[in-house]
């Protein structure tokens, strides 16, 4: 491995000025910096990170959780380019990232924290988990710099997809749209549920639609079997609903197979609305309207707010920062404005 003696011996320098030409100190000359750093390049020198890390007091690296309940990993869309904003936007800054194991599976047992410490990790992004585990309310407690993706802790940055407003979105497109009877099979319980459901109800009030009880239920996102077998039981209602929305995307699909298995037509004889914005779903026929979710800048605040809170901690704010999304038209909501829709 090169050291820098082994610079200073091939520039005709002390060690001192390759430590400072490498680190672009002042007090070096141009030309001199110039050349130390192309035969440090020339001899395959490159510093290492450990003895970085003592001297700076940063591993530039940072820490995700990522325990996706639906243990679909890194095959969910939404969390994918979340996930992968996230790691540009560090990346330029010369961070790496580190996934956190998920403390079931690892062999010695260490708590998140722990292992975040043993680590050494800079800050952390929780991207996804089950935010209310002791391990995890222990990790947030801690006093290492962190973000949050959709959850909000009081005293953390968190970065949230504005769902309120989504919803209220989609709702009011639906209602234009001429329905009357929509039903909502909602997310399992969680921050980002009860935002939806909360502003679901609020707006149908406001818009002066009777939601009845039947025509709301559970499924957990992603979970295809069940929204097909909660669409089947909307359909056989006697008055069942002229449009359903769905939890996701992807648990749309569950939906839309029913309706397909029951001989009825999308959206000539029932509409249809899932929430995300995923690829494939602009890939189906009709194309699914839904509520577009602006990952790229989800993952980009967060990886932002995550390295201004690293470096600047003293001026950087804990905040809240809400970010939009927009409806997606598509073709799978009827307009029953229109008779021949």
């Amino acid at each position: 491995m090169v050291s820098m003696k082994d610079i200073s011996i091939a520039c005709g320098v002390s060690i001192a000025t390759v430590s400072k030409a490498l680190n672009n100190h002042n007090d070096v000359g141009a030309e001199t910096k110039e050349h130390i750093k192309q035969v440090a390049k020339e001899m395959g020198y490159f510093p290492n990170s450990a003895a970085k890390a003592l001297k700076t007091n940063r591993t530039y690296n940072i820490g995700v959780l990522f325990a996706e309940e639906a243990y679909s990993g890194l095959t969910h869309d939404y969390f994918t380019f979340v996930l992968n904003s996230l790691k540009s936007t560090v990346e330029k800054k010369g961070y790496d990232i580190t996934f956190i194991n998920d403390c079931k599976t690892r062999p010695n047992r260490m708590s998140y924290l722990e292992h975040c410490r043993y680590r050494g990790f800079d800050g952390i992004a929780i991207v996804c988990t089950d935010f209310y585990t002791p391990e995890v309310m222990e990790l947030v407690r801690s006093n290492i710099p962190m973000v949050t993706i959709d959850h909000l802790f009081n005293n953390v940055c968190a970065i949230m997809s504005d769902n309120v407003k989504g919803m209220q979105d989609l709702l009011n497109y639906v209602y234009q749209r001429g329905h009357r009877r929509i039903a909502y099979i909602h997310g399992a319980d969680s921050a980002v549920t009860q935002s939806r459901l909360s502003s679901f109800y609020r707006t149908a009030a406001q818009l002066g639609l009777e939601i009845p009880d039947e025509y709301v239920s559970v499924a957990a996102y992603r979970n295809t079997d069940r929204t097909y077998e909660e669409t089947i039981r909307l359909l056989k209602l006697k008055e069942r609903p002229t449009c359903i929305l769905y939890p996701d995307d992807f648990a749309a699909f569950g939906g839309i197979n029913a309706i397909k298995e029951m001989g009825l037509r999308i959206p000539q004889d029932i509409s249809v609305v899932g929430y995300d914005g995923i690829r494939i779903a602009r890939h189906i026929e009709p194309t699914l309207t839904t509520l577009h979710q602006d990952t790229e800048e989800l993952g980009k605040r967060a990886g932002e707010k995550l390295i201004n809170l690293i470096e600047q901690p003293k001026t950087t704010l804990i905040e809240q920062i809400i970010v939009e999304g927009y409806v997606y038209e598509g073709n799978s909501v009827a307009d029953l404005n229109c008779p021949d829709s």
